[in-house]
């Protein structure tokens, strides 16, 4: 059974600002109205009545009238899209949100009431595995780990053990690598994600020659929260990840009791299997 989080919710915050694709609304301005939904854990702060235990609604409230009045866009899926982004980044005890801004005044030229956005987002948790096996490979890899880390759109970041361990796949005749698994909680969506470890195997110069061949950094998702994908650009779970040891070996250290979501079993299970 999955835990349902708590909620603290904001209904029909008004806020005066300048956000429209028309001129005059970026002049003149108008009201918008925000309702929000912080996903939460309110346990803790209700037991002990303490609101350093929670998260201040008044001071999300502030937060969000003033990034409003800050920032001018066009569109009203941006302001979403960024005002959401910053609430969770600056409240940490908020896992997820719903979040739908209404603008009753939008310029229609037609009677109608009002006209909103609405989405939902939030921190993920996932597991990404690491290796390298030419030039300095220590250094490639702690390059990308400071990297991942400098990222504000990642928290909690966990890395594993750096292991030695022989190619695998067709390619044999290659050095030995060097691999391990990181743990962290991302807003990226998987593709997002998938982006960003490219652009950082592209900064360590890695080239996609030869299939199975050697690499100056490897970085693959292995899981994003409990997730079942597979496109032509990205597979979750990893497809091939039951079959690797220095993918299960590292990642038991940060994930043995996480379950493969298509396989059922946990990574150790996984792990004492192969």
């Amino acid at each position: 059974m999955v835990q349902k989080m708590d909620e603290i919710r904001i209904e029909n915050l008004k806020v005066y600002a300048y956000h429209g694709v028309y001129a005059e609304e970026n002049e003149r301005g108008q009201d918008f109205y925000v309702n929000a939904v912080l996903y939460t854990d309110t346990r803790r702060a209700g037991r002990e009545d303490a609101l350093t235990l929670s998260t201040d609604y008044g001071e999300v409230c502030h937060f969000i009238n003033d990034f409003f009045k800050i920032h001018t866009f066009q569109l009203i899926e941006t302001l979403a899209e960024k005002t959401a982004e910053q609430v969770l980044l600056h409240f940490p005890l908020v896992k997820e949100m719903d979040l739908e801004i209404r603008k009753p005044h939008a310029p229609i030229g037609l009677p109608f009431e009002s006209v909103s956005v609405k989405i939902h987002r939030g921190w993920h948790k996932a597991y990404v595995a690491f290796g390298s096996n030419m030039g300095d490979k220590r250094a490639y890899i702690e390059g990308a780990i400071r990297k991942i880390k400098k990222n504000e759109r990642i928290r909690n970041l966990r890395v594993s053990s750096i292991i030695q361990t022989a190619p695998y796949g067709e390619v044999q005749d290659q050095d030995d690598f060097l691999n391990g698994a990181a743990e962290f909680e991302t807003l990226y969506t998987p593709e997002e994600l998938l982006d960003f470890l490219h652009q950082l195997e592209q900064e360590a110069e890695r080239v996609r020659e030869i299939h199975w061949g050697p690499r100056t950094l490897d970085l693959d998702i292995i899981f994003y929260d409990d997730l079942v994908l597979d496109t032509q650009e990205l597979t979750i779970p990893h497809a091939d990840m039951h079959n690797r040891e220095f993918v299960l070996k590292p990642l038991c250290e940060l994930a043995k009791h996480v379950r493969h979501p298509l396989l059922g079993m946990t990574v150790e299970e996984l792990y004492r299997a192969l």
